[in-house]
């Protein structure tokens, strides 16, 4: 067997405002559809204003992790970036650079390995609505 890399992207549409979107879905498509059986996928959203990670993707987390943003770097603060560009979205850029712009999963008989409520989000911090590019580039052995 030879280890293949192959990159693939799509695109969403996202609200901004710390919109949360399950991307799992996409991803483990990708490696199904590509004939994948082990290795890992690397998702990677091109945007400084935006972040990838997991999350058990219910109501209440929905709502709580946009609360933590909020407390931690609120958007009603002054923000250097926003003297600078004049776009209101410092806050934004420091949050995405907490949560960071990509994830890892590995994936063995082309399943995603992920917990039982485990799902991969995008998270688009900025401060206005978006259309985003992620990337998924895999690493691994093909059928």
């Amino acid at each position: 067997m030879i280890l293949t890399i192959e990159t693939y992207s799509f695109t969403i549409s996202s609200k901004g405002n710390c919109d949360i979107i399950d991307i799992t879905g996409y991803i483990q498509q990708i490696v199904s559809d590509n004939l994948f059986l082990e290795g890992s996928a690397l998702i990677f959203v091109a945007g400084s204003t935006a972040g990838i990670t997991t999350i058990e993707y219910e109501p209440g987390l929905l709502k709580d992790y946009p609360d933590f943003f909020d407390k931690i770097i609120p958007q009603k603060q002054n923000y250097e970036h926003d003297n600078t560009w004049h776009d209101g979205n410092g806050h934004s850029h420091v949050r995405a650079s907490l949560q960071g712009a990509s994830f890892t999963v590995p994936f063995k008989d082309k399943s995603l390995i992920l917990g039982t409520w485990q799902q991969i989000i995008f998270v688009d911090f900025d401060n206005k609505p978006r259309r985003r590019e992620i990337i998924v580039q895999i690493t691994g052995i093909k059928e």
